[in-house]
């Protein structure tokens, strides 16, 4: 096991490509017996570097290893303990991969039992039913999530919205094994089984912990092109650590604001609520350069029931 600030993974990612390359060829040798696998955990991560500033925020380790053969690869992102603790044994019982483990080091809220982690372990990712109203009907939009911060985030936007709107449909996956998306991996989801889970043609917002081309580039081979990604943009400051994701604009109310203006017959008749959202962020903005600490509203969320 190789654990490091994911910023300072870039320092050694040519050492990663050399190791694949490595087991990728050995695979190829009959007489080559299977050898554990490297599990690469990333532990201080881009979204919590909020005291160390921009130097220390790049979570590109992800995309540099998923430009790799997928039979080699694996890259995993709970988004809390149980889904941390639930995916451990796969990961340190493989062979012959490189599994990435992208895992915050802060207190972070518990959001799954660990029956529902045990399905993201074994699945992938999965539709959460306590975070989802699109019950036995098609959804108005698929809000998806891979990482700690997005999973919260993402459930944050979600009482937003359905405090203001619930009649709006809305459809949550949580993903933990992220390169089961890509079609051309080899444990990779059929377009039928993509296409329960995103719909083909239904407004996704996927919330990200990566840089936002690799979900672009996953989706590109998908029926479903209608995406709107909210990732790290490579903004990054000394500040607080909710807005380390309102400088990249990760946060609940940015992407509450986006789902509203972007999905259909909600715009007009959600100018208010757009407007409550800037205004929050102005808040937010005024607040934070007033106290240095994250706004109350923020600090004391937890999450509201929507059924």
């Amino acid at each position: 096991m190789f654990t490091s600030y994911e910023a300072f993974l870039r320092v050694v990612d040519s050492m990663l490509t050399q190791y694949f390359k490595w087991i990728r060829e050995a695979a190829d040798e009959p007489w080559h017996r299977p050898y554990p696998s490297l599990n690469v955990v990333s532990t201080s991560t881009s979204f919590q570097q909020d005291h160390n500033g921009y130097t220390h925020q790049d979570p590109g380790i992800l995309t540099h290893l998923a430009e790799k053969k997928g039979e080699f690869i694996r890259e995993y992102l709970p988004a809390d303990t149980n889904s941390l603790l639930a995916i451990s044994p796969k990961v340190f019982s493989s062979e012959n991969t490189i599994n990435l483990l992208i895992t915050s080091k802060q207190p972070r809220p518990q959001f799954y039992s660990i029956e529902e982690a045990t399905v993201l372990a074994n699945n992938g990712l999965k539709r959460i039913d306590w975070a989802s109203n699109d019950d036995g009907v098609e959804p108005d939009v698929v809000l998806a999530a891979a990482g700690t911060e997005p999973n919260m985030e993402s459930l944050a936007a979600i009482n937003l919205l359905h405090d203001q709107f619930p009649d709006l449909k809305i459809r949550f996956i949580n993903v933990l094994d992220l390169l089961k998306l890509k079609k051309d991996d080899p444990r990779g989801l059929s377009d039928e089984e993509f296409d329960a889970y995103f719909t083909k043609d239904k407004p996704v917002f996927f919330q990200f912990h990566g840089f936002e081309d690799l979900i672009k580039d996953i989706f590109f081979d998908r029926h479903n092109h209608n995406l709107f990604v909210h990732g790290y943009r490579e903004e990054g400051a000394i500040t607080t650590p909710f807005d380390m994701r309102v400088l990249n604009q990760l946060d609940r109310f940015h992407l509450a604001k986006d789902v509203v203006e972007h999905v259909p017959g909600y715009a007009e008749k959600g100018a208010a609520f757009v407007q409550k959202m800037d205004d929050t962020l102005q808040y937010h903005y005024d607040y934070i350069r007033d106290t240095g600490e994250d706004i109350p509203e923020v600090q004391n969320w937890v999450w509201k029931p929507i059924k």
